[in-house]
Order: C-alpha cells, then structure tokens, then sequence
C-alpha cells in the first residue's frame, strides 16, 4: 500500500520540537523526505534522529524564519539535496510578551509580526516558484483559533495569526488553479514544551477552556495537517481548519 506523501519532499519550519516536531513525524511516516527547520539547532536534529529512528529520511537545515534570505536558502538546500519541493508546513511562531495595546513594547510587536506574519509570507515567497517548478504541491501554514478571536493582551500574536488566514486565502486564490493547494490550520492550546512549565494548576485552567475539557496533542495536529498535505484534501484550498476541543463553538 502506497504512502500518503510517498516520492514527496517537504519542509516543515519550526520542526525542532512540538506540533512541528510533530508534523515532520508525521509526513516522514507518509513517506516524504523532509527537511527539518529551526532557529535551534539540537532540537532540529533530534527531531531529524526520531525521523532516522523510524526508518524515515530527512535532514536538517537551520532556518530563522523571520529573514527572508533564511527562507530562500531552506528552499534552495531542500531542491538541491532532494531535487524538488511539493509540500511545506510553515510552521514556526513565537507567543511573545503579553502586554495591553497601549503599553506594547515595538521591538516586541516587530518581533512577532516577523516571525509568525512575515516568516510565513517569506515562506511562501520561496516554496510557491519551486512548487511550481515541481509540477505543484501543498501548503499548510499554522494559524491559531486568535486567528479568530481575541485574547487580552496578546495583540501582535492576534494580529499575526489573523493575518496568516488573509495571507493563506489569498496566495490560496492566486495559485488554484495552478496546481498548489493552500491552507490553514487553528490550534488552540496544545501540551506542547511551551506550556511544560506552567504550574499544574495553571495547565488545568488552560485546558479547563475548551469544551473537550482538556488540551489538545501535537499528534493530533499534526494528522490534520497531514491530511491537508496529501491528496486525500485535493478538493481542499484556501481553507482555515480549527483544532480546538470546541474552544471556538463557545
């Protein structure tokens, strides 16, 4: 039986540790090469040890998604070492300092729109000629269910998850037709080493918020993403999938 990314290459930015970690695993069980990104070296190669350990492939190459010039050398090194590029999960982002809008620190707001905005748009500055090139493929960029909603003082990392849902709709719109399917994917919150050190009665609360009354896994995440990667979601593009316990019903 054939693989859901079998003779596939991707990248997956942020992949050093949580849902990227995740996601990497998941396409490298598929089948695909992958090419595993992040500003943190050790993590990136552990992830890329896991992959080896289940009998997958895949290499690691350090990436700061926030420079555009990181994101065209990912993409050049992924067509280099694998010869194309057909899927890619844009993955990395930061939750930075909270803060009330009229007190927000500008090198923070900076900061966050270029790493979880601006990287993902870099990303798919690069990925979309090479996709192309390759006869077409799949995008998944990671928004968040603060794509949707507000959250008191946390208004860069809202405004770039909002953004991130523009962004995919329209470059979704832009290459339909041309063979490269674009979507999003909304989070809430997820046990991921983000949240391993928060107090256990904090963590409760946190998972207290969603209706499925608990948080979600990486894992879970990560066979959505997976799905909207294959050819399974062939009719699916320009579309944002919440994964929220219900947070959003609410």
């Amino acid at each position: 039986m054939s693989k859901e990314l079998e003779q596939r290459v991707a990248i997956v930015t942020g992949a050093g540790s949580g849902i990227g970690r995740a996601v990497a695993l998941a396409y490298a069980g598929a089948g695909a090469r992958v090419v595993v990104s992040d500003i943190g070296e050790a993590g990136g190669l552990e992830t890329v040890a896991q992959i080896a350990a289940a009998g997958g492939e895949a290499c690691f190459v350090r990436a700061d998604t926030s420079s555009a010039a990181d994101n065209e050398r990912l993409v050049a090194e992924a067509v280099k070492r694998y010869g194309a590029l057909h899927v890619a999960c844009n993955n990395a982002g930061v939750g930075g300092t909270g803060a009330d809008v009229g007190d927000y620190a500008l090198d923070e707001w900076q900061r966050i729109i270029g790493i979880n905005l601006s990287g993902v748009f870099y990303g798919m500055r690069y990925q979309i000629p090479a996709m192309l090139a390759a006869g077409g493929g799949a995008i998944v960029n990671m928004a968040s269910i603060l794509g949707q909603v507000g959250f008191r003082g946390h208004s860069a990392y809202v405004a770039s998850k909002h953004g991130v849902i523009g962004l995919t709709r329209t470059a979704a719109l832009e290459y339909a037709a041309r063979g490269i399917r674009i979507n999003a994917v909304g989070p809430a919150f997820i046990d991921t080493p983000l949240l391993a050190n928060l107090p256990a009665e904090a963590r409760a609360a946190l998972g207290g918020l969603h209706p499925i009354a608990r948080l979600g896994k990486a894992s879970e995440v990560a066979e959505l993403v997976l799905w909207l990667s294959s050819d399974k979601a062939s009719f699916v593009t320009s579309s944002y999938y919440p994964i929220d316990g219900g947070y959003l019903a609410q």
